[in-house]
Protein backbone atom coordinates (compact mmCIF):
# COMPACT_ATOMS: atom_id res chain seq x y z
CA UNK A 1 0.00 0.00 0.00
CA UNK A 2 3.06 2.51 -0.83
CA UNK A 3 2.21 5.75 -0.95
CA UNK A 4 4.23 8.26 -2.57
CA UNK A 5 4.18 11.61 -0.28
CA UNK A 6 6.40 13.45 -2.63
CA UNK A 7 7.19 12.89 -6.23
CA UNK A 8 9.93 13.70 -8.32
CA UNK A 9 9.01 16.99 -9.82
CA UNK A 10 8.06 18.45 -6.43
CA UNK A 11 10.78 17.38 -4.99
CA UNK A 12 13.17 18.97 -8.14
CA UNK A 13 11.10 21.78 -7.79
CA UNK A 14 12.45 22.11 -4.39
CA UNK A 15 15.83 21.66 -5.25
CA UNK A 16 15.44 24.61 -7.55
CA UNK A 17 13.93 26.80 -5.46
CA UNK A 18 16.51 29.43 -4.08
CA UNK A 19 16.93 28.10 -0.94
CA UNK A 20 19.28 26.37 1.59
CA UNK A 21 19.55 23.28 2.99
CA UNK A 22 17.49 23.43 6.01
CA UNK A 23 14.99 25.33 4.09
CA UNK A 24 14.76 22.89 1.37
CA UNK A 25 14.17 20.47 4.05
CA UNK A 26 11.51 22.15 5.90
CA UNK A 27 9.73 22.28 2.59
CA UNK A 28 9.73 19.19 1.56
CA UNK A 29 8.82 17.91 5.33
CA UNK A 30 5.92 20.03 4.59
CA UNK A 31 4.51 19.05 1.52
CA UNK A 32 4.86 15.72 2.40
CA UNK A 33 3.21 16.12 5.62
CA UNK A 34 0.17 18.28 3.84
CA UNK A 35 -0.66 15.04 1.89
CA UNK A 36 -0.26 12.57 4.74
CA UNK A 37 -2.75 14.50 6.72
CA UNK A 38 -4.98 14.67 3.48
CA UNK A 39 -4.56 11.22 3.13
CA UNK A 40 -5.65 10.65 6.82
CA UNK A 41 -8.26 13.02 7.12
CA UNK A 42 -9.91 10.80 3.87
CA UNK A 43 -8.85 7.53 5.78
CA UNK A 44 -11.37 8.75 8.50
CA UNK A 45 -13.99 10.52 6.46
CA UNK A 46 -13.31 13.72 7.97
CA UNK A 47 -11.14 17.05 7.12
CA UNK A 48 -7.98 17.96 7.81
CA UNK A 49 -9.22 21.13 9.86
CA UNK A 50 -11.53 18.54 12.04
CA UNK A 51 -8.76 16.11 12.35
CA UNK A 52 -8.04 15.84 16.28
CA UNK A 53 -4.64 14.99 17.78
CA UNK A 54 -6.12 11.71 19.04
CA UNK A 55 -6.90 10.79 15.87
CA UNK A 56 -3.36 10.92 14.25
CA UNK A 57 -2.50 9.25 16.77
CA UNK A 58 -5.08 6.81 16.67
CA UNK A 59 -4.46 6.38 13.04
CA UNK A 60 -0.57 5.74 13.38
CA UNK A 61 -1.20 2.90 15.91
CA UNK A 62 -3.25 1.15 13.13
CA UNK A 63 -0.30 1.75 10.79
CA UNK A 64 2.20 0.05 13.03
CA UNK A 65 -0.42 -2.65 14.22
CA UNK A 66 -0.95 -3.05 10.48
CA UNK A 67 2.92 -3.38 9.79
CA UNK A 68 3.62 -5.74 12.76
CA UNK A 69 0.57 -8.14 11.47
CA UNK A 70 0.37 -8.13 7.75
CA UNK A 71 4.33 -6.55 6.88
CA UNK A 72 5.66 -3.76 5.95
CA UNK A 73 4.35 -3.86 2.58
CA UNK A 74 0.41 -3.34 4.08
CA UNK A 75 1.16 -0.04 5.83
CA UNK A 76 1.26 3.12 4.55
CA UNK A 77 4.39 4.58 5.98
CA UNK A 78 6.64 2.11 4.85
CA UNK A 79 9.28 2.46 7.28
CA UNK A 80 11.49 -0.53 9.15
CA UNK A 81 12.96 1.54 12.26
CA UNK A 82 12.42 -1.02 14.67
CA UNK A 83 13.49 1.46 17.51
CA UNK A 84 14.86 4.67 18.20
CA UNK A 85 18.44 2.87 18.40
CA UNK A 86 18.08 1.97 14.81
CA UNK A 87 17.83 5.73 13.93
CA UNK A 88 20.64 6.74 16.09
CA UNK A 89 22.99 4.05 15.26
CA UNK A 90 23.27 5.31 11.22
Amino acid sequence: MSIQFLTPEESAAVDAALLTSPEKFLTRLTLSTAKLLAYIAKDLNTTVEALTNEQMIAWFEADSKRKQSEGVQASVLNWEAKDLRDVLAE
